[in-house]
């Protein structure tokens, strides 16, 4: 409880706050220099989008079993809950003469190009160290992959927390200038978004790299490849720019007068400390978020598998034709993700107004809750109508045109949940730390504690939940589509309203960790 029962600490957070602002130091930086930073996130959402779009259908071709993929995605919430508090925490304290946060940020940046080489070439790789091409699971390869994929994990954690702290660093404390350094930040997360997206739904992309297909890297594994390629090209390009142009001052600890007892207090023990000091509000946000994130996550993870396996009838493991179908329906999955970021774009744009037409923040999170629920609950209608259709055009058919576009279109219906998913659960955790000792910076990391956990422990659970009904994705959409009911009462009956003078909207969206 030290962290907010001393003067002292309160004094060396200020501190940590205010000593790395930029060139005018004391002033808000220009505009330009705000939206090259921001830029960061689009290469960094860049690689997100693929990863959720196209590394569980991968993992299954080589040879992970669908129930078991999902630990694979371990490493996002791991990583997310560790790595993040960790970088922020240390980058609050560097004294680099390059500053607080390029040094994360290249390093992060550094770390993903490791990453992307050790995932597009794990087929390879493993082909080399000994895999044979006609057995699955090719051990070897699905080592090297999860290696790479943790990395990945990790580096663009790396990442995201410096650059964020970065803005704020800018913004020098001004409220506009930091309300708009994060909608720049939220913006080009979804111009990434609709990158990787557009990139993973496209079958030919392999034809700009013709050294991508080898004997142990086939269609599908060669446009992964190539979509990774272009994803670190622009993160490198961007954050070069970035880092060359907006400087970073380097940050001296605060002078300590002799005698004065400090008492250094770790950032989880800070963590835990949040929570004994935590009051209703808080606990409640906490509680609506976790099942707000288990009704999101399965989908986030298993969307383009669904559109391949459930709607098109493929099977990765299948024969050539049905592992053609497979691909087809992961492609389309990927297009489908892209609509649903637009949707989240211009989404993201009108909150604040819709919220005050709704009659604010808690009711509109509940009506968007509902959607939810019934978006996930429509996966089932749109599963057998696919099935239905096939019994009749036989089992390589793929859907017709209109279950096609109805898939589509559910994922594009759900931008709008996403965007408020993104936004007002940050909004309200800003605006209960007033009344609690812990401050917002504290309740966010938090907050995060909500979303990582429900991650967990989907990611342990989904796999092995559906193998007791068969297998298939529908059983966890299911699940997801009851929380996302009960998040919704919840949030407009149990969640406190903030206070009527709140903003709806206090910018800041984040990635899927």
């Amino acid at each position: 409880m030290g962290a907010f029962e001393t003067e002292k600490t309160a004094k060396d957070a200020a501190a940590l706050e205010t000593q790395s602002s930029p060139e005018e130091y004391n002033q808000p930086s220009p505009l330009r220099k705000i939206i090259s930073v921001s830029s960061i996130a689009a290469g960094v959402q860049f690689g997100w989008a693929l990863q959720l779009s196209l590394l569980t259908p991968y993992v299954q071709l080589l040879g992970i079993p669908h129930k078991w993929s999902s630990l694979i995605w371990l490493c996002g919430p791991v990583s997310g809950m560790i790595v993040q508090p960790i970088v922020g925490f240390h980058s609050d304290r560097c004294t680099s003469r390059f500053g607080r946060r390029r040094p994360f940020i290249a390093a992060g940046a550094a770390m993903v190009a490791v990453a992307v080489f050790l995932i597009g070439y794990a087929a390879d790789i493993g082909y080399k160290m000994g895999d044979k091409l006609e057995e699955t699971p090719r051990v070897r390869a699905i080592g090297i992959f999860a290696l790479g994929f943790w990395i990945l994990d990790v580096a663009n954690n790396t990442l995201q927390g410096p650059c964020r702290a970065f803005l704020a660093d800018l913004a020098a404390g001004d409220a506009k200038r930091t309300r708009v350094a994060n909608a720049f930040f939220s913006f080009f997360m979804a111009v990434g978004n609709v990158l990787g997206y557009a990139a993973g739904s496209f079958t030919d992309l392999h034809k700009m790299f013709p050294f991508a297909m080898t004997n142990a890297c086939d269609l599908y594994c060669a446009n992964l490849k190539s979509c990774f390629f272009l994803s670190i090209t622009l993160l490198l390009i961007v954050t070069v720019t970035s880092l060359w142009y907006v400087k970073d001052k380097q940050w001296s600890p605060p002078p300590v007068n002799e005698g004065d007892e400090t008492k250094s207090v770790p950032f989880f023990g800070e963590i835990f400390g949040a929570f004994r000091v935590m009051e209703r509000p808080m606990w409640m946000l906490l509680i609506v978020t976790a099942l707000n994130w288990i009704a999101w996550f399965p989908f986030l993870l298993f969307d383009t598998d669904w559109m391949g396996r459930e709607v098109y009838g493929g099977n990765s493991e299948g024969d050539d034709r049905l592992k053609s179908i497979y691909n087809k329906g992961v492609q389309s999955g990927a297009l489908g993700l892209m609509f649903n970021s637009i949707v989240l774009g211009f989404m993201s744009l009108g909150v604040e107004w819709i919220g005050k037409k709704v009659g604010g923040a808690k009711r509109l999170w509940g009506i968007v809750n509902f959607i939810l629920a019934i978006g996930l609950a429509m996966t089932v209608l749109v599963t057998k109508l696919a099935a239905d259709y096939r019994k009749v055009a036989g089992p390589y058919a793929g859907p017709s045109p209109g279950i096609r576009a109805g898939a589509l279109s559910l994922f594009a219906v759900l931008g709008i949940p996403l965007a408020i998913t993104f936004s007002i659960p940050f909004a309200l955790a800003s605006i209960f730390s007033s009344s609690s000792g812990a401050g917002q910076g504290l309740s966010l990391g938090v907050l995060n504690l909500a979303i990582v956990i429900p991650q967990m422990i989907v990611s342990l659970g989904g796999g092995p939940f559906d193998a007791l009904f068969g297998g298939g994705n529908l059983p966890a959409f299911i699940v997801g589509a009851i929380a996302a009911a009960v998040s919704g009462v919840l949030a407009i009956t149990v969640l406190p309203s903030p206070p009527p003078d709140a903003p709806v909207l206090k910018s800041g969206a984040m990635g899927f960790h």
